[in-house]
């Protein structure tokens, strides 16, 4: 057919007209715009496509087929001002927003192959960090928002799952394909209205709901695998006897190496055709399988919408006998069941089950990777490393060596965890301008932890001299309760110029908590498994109940005059059983302006911005996160204080456990936050800048006390912390064509944390020990958590000692020692600064070696789409933070001096006589054992290219062929590369959730690279 009138109106997603929309035929000249209340008419053949396209709008192309009218709704793609954001208790246009708030990309971040919401937030958001201990399928995600304020305590912010609070959620029972909307508020304007529990900022979440319309179905499916971006170079056999030659000498003991290696004629030249184990290889999954699918049905009709969804989600680890598993499932329902009334009902159930043992978790020595690596590739003959349970050259106390092999595939640790959500609420409208909300809720948690060594476990197997217990198992419950209840009058109201927004209300919160479990030895039935511990006897249990509760009273004012003077006042008040008498309330004020400078008159005229606001406020947020009972006296019977008398059955001692303190109050923080937020060429360039300081006072800290009181720690309110930082955020449309467009976001965070008071008198606090004690150390006036230890100054070289006869070397008199005995040193030793100049090195030349905060962290993505082809490419950083590597310590010099011990590739270019290194000392040249230098101290700074996903939408009259309304196939890619110095297997690790211990990396599970395929699916 030949060229007709196609008319038609584009509408944006609250159905009004759009103005200025290009409209234009696919591959033809011919092209219009909208009018003012986006109607439109252009020229178009039947065969012919039209295509729609606005700023911050998704593209669309439409077929013209045997129509002659064709409306469209154009959906958002990046932020505008008109957007809707949820913040505490209502929702407010991005352009009236006074506090400083960012709002997660959904669609970006729904492209990402994860496990759960959170793993997906790294670097999406500009003061915001996530990270984790380690990559183990199922391990916690740490958020933290604007740098840690607590020392001891937790630092993760406060949760809002559809308007309901939770301090300690379990992200991984939510299906991220639920998730409408993340927003994180960060200042204390934002915040206050959580007041007690908001010192850590807030992340909301709203989940998707139903829609007036039809019945929609969404499936989503993607199934991959997983893999390690790299493997660590571990010595190979001849490489192994040869270094413990040379270990053998050093350590001056029986020629273990002879006897074991060298039988029958062997040589170290044997061993160069002898074949190398590689537990690496039968430890580690080459091609760990990924699933994911979940369905929805959504819609509405009348005054009722509805949502209902199921998630499935399988995903087994790269080390073996590691994975994790999801089943979960959401209902919602809203009803309008008149002008004045509306009721609703929002339901989640999920369970998760996280099984095999933490790879890095308990004693050192039974660590995944510690014994993988660690065991030797090769021994002499008769020994059968393979399917021997233990070495038998090397099981005497301490230093055991089980097969780890065995080990992985007979270890039975499994975590499983019930999780039901379930809301409802009521709404009435007493006026067009105030509405009533009341709202109650119960969420319920289940834990529990199963775990069962039999005879080819190292807990279990009567072959380890320290295993007294035999064949032993343990099963732990823990349920956790809270009761909620909301009460909310909304107002909402416009005079003229002048709009107010005000929220009150009052709400109600009761926790409680539960823990049983015992833990049976010498079992006597291995093959019963976890079925028969009942059968052994008893030799540990917990029976714990503990609650708390909270009420609040809130009230909140949103002012507006024309929306350019914008101004929010808030305030809260908590009372928290956490605390005792009149320091159970605590109370938290709050204030924020914006000047929104776009909507002066005099802004008019000018072409450069198409948005301008200043921001600023100022409040004080609070912290309870303490023990139920943190105030109070406490007595306990542990067994290690029983005593039995006359080999009768023990008899419990009591010990006081903990002082009572009555003091114990809120911890509060204070903070201030100016920004700006700009907007250049129609909002294409958007900008928003962040300055802020924030104060923590009243620290709730476990502080040092006098030995003499029979205690070593006692929580109280001492000290304060600071953190002040930048955070910057560009969001950019950077090519917007017919058939290509190309956006990006960048954002970048600067945080300096600083302590600035501790206890009465004291100047630091000691971090984590592994190993070496007193790896960390944090001081009055410096940031927290520096790495403590010695300065490494390179190997001892011949040059360094008078040599009196051939073979003899002794020291100059003029150089230090290493601690070691100064006659004791030879060529080839560790060489440490001595920072004292005493002559000697000691636990007084000890200083900060490294930190392990960055000096910035952010993201950035970039969004292209050619025709029906859509690319996301995100990339993550960090900068200028240490890692602590001991892993070095053992596998890289065998800081232990252990013989039998295996050791990294690295190590073959030890100093030698022949080779002179100067960073890697001689075969038991350590120097004084357990010490912790600067040598293991590396650059932790990386980029990693975290997400990229590659799609491709189906044509629409495909797609209806199919039955479907969409489809979209796609390939994604979580971890695929990373860039870093650092020698490890991934930067992204801290083995400690500690601020104090932080960047610690040993033998840590590290995070996979995952690779999918799926499709999403439109019926």
């Amino acid at each position: 057919m030949g060229q007709r009138t196609i008319t038609g109106t584009v509408v944006d997603e609250s159905q009004q007209g759009l103005p200025g929309v290009n409209v234009f035929v696919r591959n033809k000249s011919s092209k219009t715009v909208t009018a003012g209340d986006g109607r439109y008419s252009i020229q178009a053949a039947t065969g012919d496509s039209i295509v729609y396209s606005f700023v911050g709008m998704k593209v669309m192309v439409v077929p013209v087929r045997d129509r002659s009218s064709i409306d469209v709704t154009l959906e958002r793609t990046t932020t505008s001002l008109q957007d809707v954001v949820v913040i505490g208790y209502g929702t407010v246009r991005k352009g009236d927003l006074t506090g400083s708030v960012g709002v997660v990309n959904m669609e970006d971040a729904g492209k990402a192959p994860v496990s759960n919401f959170a793993e997906a937030l790294a670097g999406r958001i500009a003061g915001v960090q996530a990270s984790s201990a380690d990559g183990q399928p199922g391990a916690s995600i740490n958020l933290v928002v604007r740098g840690a304020n607590s020392i001891n305590y937790s630092n993760s912010p406060l949760y809002v799952i559809d308007g309901f609070p939770f301090e300690d959620p379990q992200p991984a029972s939510l299906n991220p394909a639920d998730i409408a909307s993340i927003t994180v508020l960060k200042d204390a304007s934002s915040t206050a209205v959580y007041g007690s529990r908001a010192a850590n900022g807030v992340v909301v979440i709203e989940t998707k709901k139903g829609k007036l319309g039809r019945p929609v179905v969404t499936f989503n499916s993607s199934a991959g695998w997983q893999s390690l971006q790299k493997k660590v170079d571990l010595m190979n056999a001849y490489e192994f006897v040869k270094y413990q030659e040379e270990l053998n000498i050093v350590r001056a003991t029986p020629d273990w190496t002879a006897a074991r290696y060298y039988s029958n004629g062997r040589t170290l030249e044997s061993y160069k055709t002898i074949e190398t184990i590689d537990w690496q290889d039968l430890i580690i999954r080459n091609a760990a399988p990924f699933m994911n699918y979940d369905i929805a049905l959504r819609g509405g009709a009348g005054g009722t919408r509805y949502s209902i969804s199921g998630n499935i989600h399988d995903q087994e680890g790269v080390l073996i006998n590691t994975g994790f598993k999801r089943y979960q499932g959401r209902l919602t329902l809203d009803q309008t069941i008149s002008k004045t009334f509306s009721a609703g009902l929002n339901a989640n159930y999920g369970y998760t089950d996280t099984y095999g043992p933490p790879a890095a978790s308990g004693q050192f020595t039974n660590y995944t990777l510690y014994q993988t690596w660690g065991y030797r590739p090769v021994a002499g003959e008769g020994i059968d490393l393979l399917n021997d349970v233990v070495d038998p050259d090397n099981n005497v106390v301490n230093n055991y060596r089980f097969n780890p092999y065995l080990s992985r595939t007979n270890d039975h640790t499994q975590q499983t965890s019930g999780n039901l959500n379930a809301a409802l609420y009521v709404s009435v409208n007493l006026t067009p301008s105030l509405v009533a909300r009341v709202s109650g809720s119960i969420y319920k948690r289940t834990d529990q932890r199963d775990l069962f060594y039999n005879s080819n476990t190292p807990q279990g197997s009567p072959k380890i001299p320290e295993n007294t217990r035999g064949i032993n198992g343990s099963v732990f419950f823990n349920q956790f309760n809270i009761w909620s209840n909301e009460n909310t009058l909304t107002y909402r109201k416009r005079f003229n110029d002048h709009a107010i927004d005000a929220v009150g209300g009052f709400s109600n919160q009761y926790t409680k908590n539960q823990q049983f479990g015992y833990s049976g030895m010498n079992l006597p039935n291995e093959s019963f498994g976890m079925s028969g511990l009942e059968e052994g006897q008893v030799y540990a249990s917990v029976a714990s109940v503990s609650s708390n509760s909270l009420s609040s009273v809130f009230g909140r004012v949103n002012y507006g005059y024309k929306s350019r003077y914008l101004l929010t006042v808030t305030f809260r008040a908590d009372g928290s059983s956490k605390f005792k008498g009149e320091n159970q309330w605590g109370y938290f004020p709050s204030g924020a302006f914006a000047w929104n400078v776009i909507e002066e008159p005099f802004m008019k005229s000018q072409r450069l911005f198409s948005n301008l606001k200043f921001r600023t406020s100022h409040g004080i947020t609070g912290n309870n996160r303490v023990g139920d009972f943190a105030y109070a006296a406490r007595i306990t019977m542990p067994l290690v204080n029983s005593y039995s008398w006359n080999n009768a059955s023990p008899t419990h001692g009591l010990i006081q456990s903990a002082l009572e303190n009555k003091d114990l109050r809120w911890e509060t923080t204070e903070q201030t936050d100016i920004g700006l937020d700009a907007g250049f060429l129609k909002n294409r360039v958007e900008l928003t800048v962040d300055v802020y300081r924030k104060t923590t006072r009243d620290l709730l800290l476990s502080a040092d006390i006098p030995g003499a009181s029979g205690l070593t720690t006692s929580t109280m309110n001492i000290g304060s912390t600071q953190n002040r930082g930048l955070e910057i955020t560009l969001n950019t449309v950077n090519i917007e064509k017919r058939d290509f467009t190309w956006s990006s976001n960048f954002n970048i965070s600067f945080n300096r944390n600083k302590i600035i008071a501790l206890a009465d008198g004291q100047q630091s606090l000691t971090g984590s020990s592994l190993i070496a004690s007193n790896l960390y150390m944090s001081f009055v006036g410096q940031e927290a958590g520096t790495m403590w230890g010695y300065v490494f100054d390179g190997v001892y070289q011949y040059e360094d000692f008078d040599s009196p006869s051939p073979g003899k070397y002794i020291l100059k008199k003029q150089l230090p020692s290493n601690g070691n005995a100064r006659n004791t040193i030879q060529p080839g030793d560790q060489k440490l600064k001595d920072l004292n100049g005493d002559g000697t090195v000691d636990i007084y030349d000890m200083t900060v070696i490294g930190r392990s905060q960055p000096v910035h962290t952010g993201g950035f993505t970039n969004n292209f789409r050619y025709r029906n082809f859509d690319l996301n490419v995100f990339m993550q950083w960090s900068y200028g933070n240490d890692l602590l590597n001991m892993t070095r310590y053992q596998y890289e010099g065998n800081g232990s001096r252990l013989a039998d011990l295996n050791q990294f590739a690295s190590y073959i270019d030890r100093w030698s006589p022949t080779n002179p290194s100067n960073t890697l000392y001689r075969a038991g040249g350590q120097g004084p054992l357990a010490r912790s230098t600067s040598r293991l101290v590396e650059d932790g700074s990386y980029l990693r290219l975290k997400t990229v996903s590659l799609g491709y939408n189906m044509p629409k009259h495909v797609a209806r062929r199919l039955y479907m309304s969409d489809l979209r196939l796609h390939c994604s890619a979580q971890n695929l590369l990373t860039i870093s110095g650092y020698s490890g297997l991934d930067p992204e690790v801290s083995r400690v959730n500690s601020i104090l211990s932080g960047g610690l990396d040993f033998c840590a599970y590290p995070h996979a690279r995952t690779i999918t395929f799926g499709l999403n699916a439109t019926f």
